[in-house]
């Protein structure tokens, strides 16, 4: 069997979709063009599936080094303490942990619906303003 350009570690993170795109797409790659690769990852899904548990798996798993929802939200709102903010770069960065850049990109997205908010609701009422005029001068009050 030929040596692999790809770790087993990196070989379970691509099992578990945590492996950084650019990766991913050359592991995909590779898998296509060799029989030694696909029967390197069929060996550790076996191993996995039958119980293989090892610390790295149990970590990758549980995501035990990503950060909360809560600790990304203090990135974006500039709160997070230095170590916090470097180690959390480090992860979105260097590690490209897809589930925690998933998670940035909703809070993001979420930050920029929530400060639209105002100006939806003032369009929402000015757009209504007229409409609740007409009704409310078409009520016979002397009933």
């Amino acid at each position: 069997m030929q040596a692999s350009p790809f770790t087993d570690d990196e070989l379970l993170a691509y099992l578990d979709e945590m492996l950084p795109v650019e990766r991913a797409a050359a592991l995909e790659a590779a898998l296509r063009s060799s029989v030694d690769l696909t029967q390197k990852v069929s060996q550790l899904i076996r191993r996995r599936d039958q119980g293989g548990h090892t610390v790295g798996e149990i970590w990758r798993r549980q995501r035990l080094s990503c950060p909360t929802r809560s600790e990304l939200g203090s990135l974006l709102l500039g709160t997070a303490d230095e170590a916090e903010k470097t180690y959390i770069e480090f992860h979105l960065r260097t590690i490209g942990c897809r589930v925690c850049l998933a998670n940035l990109d909703d809070l993001q997205a979420s930050q920029s619906a929530d400060s639209e908010a105002p100006l939806r609701r003032q369009r929402f009422f000015e757009s209504s303003a007229g409409t609740l005029r007409h009704q409310r001068d078409d009520i016979d009050i002397r009933q």
